[in-house]
């Protein structure tokens, strides 16, 4: 017959084993977790947002840094940018299949933080 405590040590041992890479919620959050990017993704759920129109939706966000994030976003194949003029240039801003998955991330981060008061 075993003690109640040889479990709990077996327990603890798995706990502190180390993680030589990062689990599947760091490399997660490392793509949505980065600041603006998850707000970025919010704005586009609906349809295509031309870029200066996400600038003001996200206020306080640099035009540099949202272009910064919506390159990275692009490089992951998370987003489209489509050019829909040269002169002057005007361009848009879709969701992929893939970037419209974490959508539902997204919102139970939000509905966490709302019954939260985060």
């Amino acid at each position: 017959m075993q003690n109640g405590h040889e479990g709990q040590q077996s327990r603890k041992r798995n706990s502190r084993e180390t993680c030589l890479e990062p689990c599947a919620i760091e490399r997660g959050m490392r793509v949505i977790g980065g600041k603006w990017t998850g707000s970025i993704i919010y704005h586009l759920k609906d349809e295509p947002v031309r870029f200066n129109d996400l600038v003001r939706m996200l206020g306080g966000a640099s035009k540099k840094m949202i272009d910064q994030r919506l390159k990275e976003l692009e490089s992951r194949n998370m987003v489209v940018r489509k050019v829909l003029n040269d002169r002057p240039v005007a361009v848009s801003y879709e969701l992929t299949d893939f970037g419209r998955s974490a959508l539902k991330v997204l919102d139970a981060v939000r509905q966490w933080s709302e019954a939260n008061d985060i």
